[in-house]
């Protein structure tokens, strides 16, 4: 599936205490010791905030769920075999999965034995889910739902062959699944209503459309799966692409196609990782958006940069990039704390995250 790169992007700025921390001690620090005491009460003030969302995967194993529901139309057929080919082929191969780590359910499970898994009714979901509850805390998750949605009130559902499968069953099925980052994206239309059964902490919730009142026919799912299945979506050109990333592509390129054909724009994905379940249609760097920035289905830019290293080399890395998504954790929860305890937090994390550059740099032959 070949489409082309538009528009272009920036990445988030941190705060100018970053700056100064990574180059050297932060303004109003007595020290690198004290700093580094204060964090400890940091971290532990960070988990009781963000609950898991500060421990994004570094490591760990890409764990992928296909689901592919009812076609209706053999178009539709034709696409979700598509785009399921393009998912498990990528998770297998860029992103570094297990073959059993990727299971692909379909509403044809002949048209491509070698990839899917089994039928995706109710039952055989259920079980796949019951499997994703063995995720490590260090793991990734990703659980991609393509096909005809519907909503009845408080009820939306994925039209499945047999019983359909409301919003509510799916949240229940990923009750049990513990990995550090659970991404969940519905790109049928009438989604919308699957954001708020499926908010929560660490986890990232993407929908084709903002309610279960856009009811048209989706073309995000498309445009979603060509950005983490190619390099047109990576803007910041740092070579991987996280999940903000990919929204914010597909969202652009659902945009100019719509122009494009001069019709009238009936889809609009939101993206909900702050776990208020309302999604929003332009996360950034904080509120919506400081989660999925972070996250990255073949590890992270730990695993990618580290890859070969020394094994001291690479811990530091996995504790920087544990120590970036603390600080956007935190800074996420800015508003709800007061402001001398986010400084306080802040600066300790700052502090931190400079030493470990500064380490990294040392064993890398560059300069301290």
């Amino acid at each position: 599936m070949a489409v082309r790169p538009h528009g272009g992007g920036s990445a988030a700025r941190g705060d100018g205490a970053l700056r100064a921390a990574a180059r050297g001690r932060p303004s109003g620090s007595r020290g690198w010791g004290r700093a580094g005491r204060g964090l400890v009460a940091g971290v532990a003030l960070l988990g009781a905030l963000a609950s898991g969302a500060a421990a994004q995967g570094v490591g760990g194993r890409t764990r992928v769920l296909v689901i592919s529901g009812l076609s209706g139309e053999e178009r539709f057929a034709k696409e979700y075999l598509e785009l399921g080919r393009a998912v498990v082929d990528a998770a297998r191969g860029r992103w570094g999965a297990a073959p059993e780590d990727v299971v692909w359910l379909a509403e044809r499970p002949e048209a491509d034995a070698a990839r899917i898994a089994g039928r995706s009714t109710k039952a055989e979901i259920e079980k796949a889910l019951v499997a994703l509850s063995a995720a490590a805390p260090g793991d990734r998750v990703l659980v991609l739902l393509l096909g005809h949605g519907a909503s009845t009130g408080e009820t939306p559902t994925l039209s499945l062959p047999g019983p359909d499968m409301t919003a509510q069953e799916l949240a229940r099925g990923l009750a049990g699944v513990r990995a550090a980052s659970v991404v969940v994206v519905n790109a049928a239309d009438a989604s919308g209503g699957f954001v708020p059964a499926l908010s929560g902490r660490g986890r990232v919730v993407i929908a084709a459309t903002r309610s279960g009142y856009e009811r048209n026919e989706t073309e995000f799912g498309r445009y979603f799966v060509a950005a983490l299945t190619g390099d047109g979506a990576d803007t910041d050109k740092d070579g991987r692409v996280s999940l903000l990333e990919a929204f914010a592509y597909a969202r652009r390129e659902v945009a100019r196609s719509y122009a494009e054909g001069n019709r009238l724009l009936t889809e609009h994905a939101v993206l909900d990782d702050d776990a208020d379940g309302k999604g929003s249609e332009a996360p950034g760097a904080t509120g919506d958006g400081a989660v999925a920035r972070r996250v990255f289905l073949d590890g992270g830019p730990a695993v990618k940069a580290a890859a070969g290293a020394s094994p001291e080399l690479r811990a530091l890395y996995e504790q920087k990039a544990r120590l970036e998504r603390d600080v956007d954790a935190l800074k996420a929860r800015k508003a709800e704390l007061p402001a001398a305890a986010y400084e306080k937090q802040l600066e300790a994390l700052l502090v931190e995250l400079a030493e470990k550059s500064q380490a990294i740099r040392r064993l890398e032959g560059g300069r301290p």
